[in-house]
């Protein structure tokens, strides 16, 4: 087993799930995940925003994407509204619930980071971003949803 425990993809897999339980337990009474934050972060970044330069702003898949915001507008926190040039794709905003949401949980999510690399030296944390931000900018074409910072205009 010692072997498995030293490979990349598992040691990620289990910061996922660290990272996970560290994001349920500050902001789980507010019945929010982490893909729910970050549409709501990126919707409140870019008003107006479509559910395909969303999925790509937050490097989730598109699909995927639909049902997050179906539970995201049933709990009030945003709204869909038909853009004017195109009558069928729908422009995403925050609702006010949906804005004073986010501004109540940021200060818990900056938290689970903070919790997340405490166990660090602050070298290794800064070292810890760097090799983690590389290698997903590295692999980022590999993935089913790639980031793409530049997609809202």
């Amino acid at each position: 087993m010692q072997e498995i425990y030293g490979m990349p993809g598992h040691l990620i897999r289990r910061a996922h799930q660290i990272s996970g339980a560290l994001f349920a337990e500050e902001v789980g009474e507010h019945d929010l995940t982490s893909v729910q934050f970050s549409a709501l972060f990126a919707i409140r970044a870019y008003p107006g925003v479509d559910a395909t330069r969303l999925s790509a702003l937050i490097a989730f898949d598109r699909s995927t994407l639909g049902g997050v915001l179906e539970r995201l507008e049933a709990k009030d926190w945003i709204v869909r509204e038909p853009a004017p040039a195109d009558r069928r794709a729908k422009r995403l905003r925050l609702t006010p619930a949906g804005a004073d949401l986010l501004q109540e949980v940021e200060g818990p999510v900056r938290r689970v980071q903070e919790k997340l690399l405490a166990p660090l030296s602050p070298a290794d944390r800064a070292t810890f971003l760097r090799l983690a931000a590389q290698l997903a900018d590295l692999h980022n074409e590999v993935t089913p949803a790639p980031i793409r910072r530049a997609m809202v205009g």
